[in-house]
């Protein structure tokens, strides 16, 4: 039966990350079957979490995902696994204010499926003082246990032994302290971490992470920490109906923001999904019924995708008969045109009548419910989506096509409507993560 285990922290920027993918590829080296997921909605983390075990990244998302399918995509990793850990996003009860367990925090994972929190404590500039961060964590929620500590930016032996003192009262084992070392950063950009797949000598970073862990954690501590894992199973719940019995996907630099979970169920579904890239010059597969463009960085390849011109061609031959939807950076290179951050302006597909600006930077980032206003790929009208924008981009010219969805944020507030339909073609900044309540 396997086994499982939350990573969290008081705060983004502790070093969640670099903790449990120490973790990850110490325990793999031990030769355990290790699965990793995430919470919330991230598309980068898991990648990374991938490369570490060698199994596909997942995320478990309590806002986005209706229960049932928390608890299938949980039940799927322990059948393939001998330990699960779930890196937590942000701080540890950090979520949207609403329904009990529904809020997005690791937290409401960790009670759900009864498994203890492993805390990450970013411990420079305090001694003493971290102890009363551990009490409060330890306090806050009867659900929620905290089962052990991680100390992280650790300055010198004294400096661990005057925190570990401290918290030695409260009963909760240091099952690690690391130094600080900048080395073991990982690059970052706009959107947060460099993806996996451009990390220059990922295997040997990952090789170094793993020595480290194997130095400063006690890796039996933390899998004795583990407790069994037991998810509702039997559930075949979908998070997305697929677009098509044969899904062409935009599969390359420029393109990489798609969610395992929603692949995976169009699979289940009987979908065959066929890879294409753009950035190669390759219209979507003629024998494809639809096309999906996911979100990624066009902003950064959009010299590159503007004289793609047999992929041009082709989207547009394609979507004259089929559907086409594109998402975030996918729905960017649906319109008009991209200016990228140097402020140069690129032709894009013109399928919709919008242009969108990376020179003019603002931050959209939050969960979204959107009530489909037209049929769609993904979905029929009426149906609740939810999802979330990350994005920096902004539209310059909305064109004149009519909205895709209206919107709501995490807690249900209206923000009026958003995307744009055309024909065959939507899209929208707005990335689906599972089906909500139809209407």
């Amino acid at each position: 039966m396997a086994r499982g285990l939350i990573i969290s922290a008081p705060r983004s920027g502790s070093g969640k990350t670099t903790v449990t993918l120490a973790l990850l590829a110490a325990l793999r080296r031990r030769g355990i079957a290790v699965r990793a997921a995430k919470s919330g909605p991230d598309y980068i983390d898991p990648a990374f979490h991938a490369a570490a075990t060698g199994h596909a990244g997942l995320n478990l998302d309590t806002w986005a995902m209706p229960p049932a399918l928390i608890d299938a995509l949980a039940a799927d990793a322990a059948g393939s696994s001998d330990l699960l850990v779930v890196e937590g996003a942000m701080g540890l009860f950090d979520g949207v204010a609403g329904r009990p367990g529904r809020s997005g925090a690791a937290a409401d994972l960790a009670a759900r499926f009864r498994l203890p929190v492993l805390l990450v404590l970013d411990v420079s500039g305090q001694s003493q003082s971290a102890a009363a961060v551990l009490r409060g964590f330890m306090s806050h929620d009867a659900q929620v246990r905290v089962a052990g500590v991680v100390l992280n930016q650790v300055g010198s032996e004294r400096h661990r032994t005057q925190v570990t003192e401290a918290m030695a009262p409260l009963g909760v084992p240091v099952v690690g302290a690391i130094p600080r070392d900048e080395t073991l950063a990982l690059p970052e950009r706009h959107l947060g971490l460099v993806q996996a797949g451009e990390h220059a000598n990922l295997d040997a970073h990952l090789g170094r992470l793993a020595e480290m862990g194997e130095r400063h954690i006690d890796l039996d501590a933390v899998q004795a920490l583990a407790r069994a894992l037991l998810p509702q199973a039997g559930t075949t719940a979908l998070p997305l109906p697929p677009p098509g019995q044969r899904v062409a996907l935009a599969a390359d630099a420029a393109f990489t923001f798609v969610y395992p979970h929603v692949l995976a169920g169009w699979r289940r579904a009987g979908a065959d999904i066929v890879p294409f890239s753009p950035l190669a010059d390759e219209a979507p597969p003629a024998h494809c019924d639809s096309c999906w463009l996911p979100g990624g960085y066009p902003e950064l390849h959009a010299g590159a995708l503007a004289g793609a011109q047999r992929f041009r061609d082709g989207l547009v031959a394609f979507a004259a008969t089929r559907p086409v939807h594109g998402e975030c950076g996918g729905y960017m290179v649906l319109g008009e045109g991209l200016v990228d951050a140097k402020g140069e302006r690129h032709a894009m597909t013109n399928l919709l009548g919008h242009a969108t600006s990376f020179a003019k930077r603002k931050l959209q980032l939050g969960y979204r419910e959107a009530r489909l206003l037209a049929p769609s790929a993904i979905g029929a009208t009426g149906q609740s989506v939810r999802g979330h924008e990350f994005h920096y981009a902004t539209l310059i010219e909305t064109g004149g096509d009519q909205p895709l969805v209206a919107l709501a944020d995490g807690q249900g507030r209206a923000l009026g409507t958003a995307g744009a339909r055309r024909g065959h073609v939507t899209g929208a900044f707005f990335h689906a993560i599972a089906e909500g309540e139809a209407a």
